[in-house]
């Protein structure tokens, strides 16, 4: 029987919805405090907590901040009458698994308590510390802590998203992540590893679009000393260094001909051979490839081998583009503002209603790189305790004027101009390069300089 725990000051609402989850068939304890909670938590084990956000002693924000400490990983569902989106982003980025306004529509809770405990995203009883892996795994409270750098989205797209990638993580499946440059394909990919059982091996990104071609076999499958010019020492390739976790293979679609013959050779055999080696080693990865292109075309063209196309797409998953999940805007825009205050040690308290409806409005084609570049560019340059529109780039706001200009001359706003030139080329670097008037390696010489990623 799943056991749920309820913190709230009110009584006479947590005796009647002790009463309405018993009779659906839950083991039901309530307190008032979150001292109270803490000892509960401490002694017993549940499956889930409903804590509500005002109590008499802290706020739900400590107690899930002390979970979170004490590796507790039983899922959290956030109750309180004073629903606004800062509150909702604190509290998921500190683990809460949802997040509810009160009055409660008891459909509504009912509903979101049997998301929180299926059994792909069940947690171990909160009441228990997470157990720690042995050599070569991460820990629970490792993986928590992993897991908090990221915000699932509220909209219908965001949620069916997510319900994907908890359906497909479990299994072995490869999996081919399709979507626009700049949605996330990456941090799906890596997502997929953590909620996999191989989440406490290696996970292993290789950017296929930036490996030459006479390097592509070295870089996959590794090389031994002198197999050719260069190859100084004996290298693993990304398969040996992914053996036992995931291997994510980045713009898949770039691949040549040849390696695409090769990779297909080592997925179906699984064992490889270094280059210049003698011996074969066999490997155990699991396979997540990422595209923005439409591959089934690229077949058509004769540019992907079909047989390679269906080895990598066991299961497909499509990342919506911002712009087809603007209701999670505002969300992703303060998400990425509490980024941003901590790394330019600004404290900027949110975006005001100009800002919000410029943000909302705009169509973000590079989707969620481009809004955290601005994001991050809005904090440096707002002055105020709130980013206004005119804190935002131009092609943002629509707003009309001359155009931008970019200076790399004084010292003491260079790395201003270099983060507004990074915003306006929505995280292009080349772009970037240019409307700076400096070449591509110059700029990367001074992202690195001043720790822009």
């Amino acid at each position: 029987m799943k056991r749920i725990l309820i913190v709230d000051d009110d009584i006479t609402f947590a005796l009647m919805l002790r009463t309405w989850l018993s009779k659906r068939g839950f083991e039901v304890a309530a307190v008032s405090t979150v001292a109270a909670a803490r000892k509960s938590l401490s002694e017993e084990a549940f499956s889930l907590v409903l804590c509500d956000m005002r109590l008499p002693d802290e706020d739900g924000i400590s107690l899930l901040q002390w979970m979170a400490g004490q590796g507790m990983t039983a899922p959290v569902i956030v109750m309180t009458s004073y629903a606004d989106i800062q509150n909702a982003v604190r509290c998921m980025k500190l683990g809460a698994r949802d997040y509810v306004a009160k009055p409660v529509n008891p459909d509504e809770l009912l509903k979101k308590i049997g998301e929180a405990l299926e059994p792909s995203t069940e947690a171990e009883p909160a009441g228990k510390p997470a157990r720690r892996g042995g050599s070569g795994s991460t820990s629970a409270v490792d993986a928590k802590r992993a897991k908090l750098n990221y915000i699932e989205g509220r909209s219908d797209a965001s949620r069916r998203l997510y319900e994907y990638i908890r359906l497909v993580a479990p299994t072995n499946m490869s999996v081919l992540v399709n979507g626009a440059s700049g949605t996330g394909k990456e941090h799906v990919a890596q997502l997929i590893h953590q909620n996999s059982k191989r989440a406490g091996k290696p996970f292993v990104a290789v950017d296929c679009g930036a490996i030459p071609r006479e390097l592509a076999a070295s870089e996959f499958f590794g090389h031994v000393k002198g197999s050719f010019t260069g190859a100084v020492g004996d290298k693993k390739g990304a398969f040996e260094l992914a053996d036992g976790g995931t291997l994510f293979l980045d713009e898949v679609g770039n691949l040549t001909y040849e390696t695409q013959v090769q990779l297909l050779r080592a997925l179906q055999e699984r064992r490889i051979r270094p280059v210049g080696g003698n011996r074969e080693i066999p490997v155990d990865i699991r396979l997540v490839a990422a595209t923005n292109e439409d591959l089934e075309a690229a077949i058509v063209r004769g540019t992907f081998r079909a047989d390679l196309y269906h080895r990598i797409n066991s299961f497909m998953l499509r990342v919506p583009s911002l712009r087809e999940r603007r209701e999670d805007i505002p969300l992703f825009a303060d998400f990425f503002l509490d980024q941003a205050n901590r790394e330019l040690d600004k404290r900027i308290v949110g975006f005001d209603a100009s800002a919000l409806r410029a943000l909302t409005a705009c169509d973000w084609p590079g989707n969620l790189r481009q809004l955290k570049n601005t994001v991050m560019s809005a904090t440096l340059l707002a002055a105020g305790e709130y980013i206004t529109a005119e804190d935002l780039p131009r092609e943002i706001t629509g707003a009309s004027g001359p155009v931008p200009s970019y200076s790399l001359h004084d010292p003491a706003t260079e790395e201003e101009q270099i983060r507004r030139a990074l915003a306006a080329a929505a995280g292009n670097k080349s772009q970037a390069a240019k409307l700076l008037g400096i070449d591509r390696k110059t700029l990367y010489n001074k992202l690195h300089l001043y720790g822009i990623e």
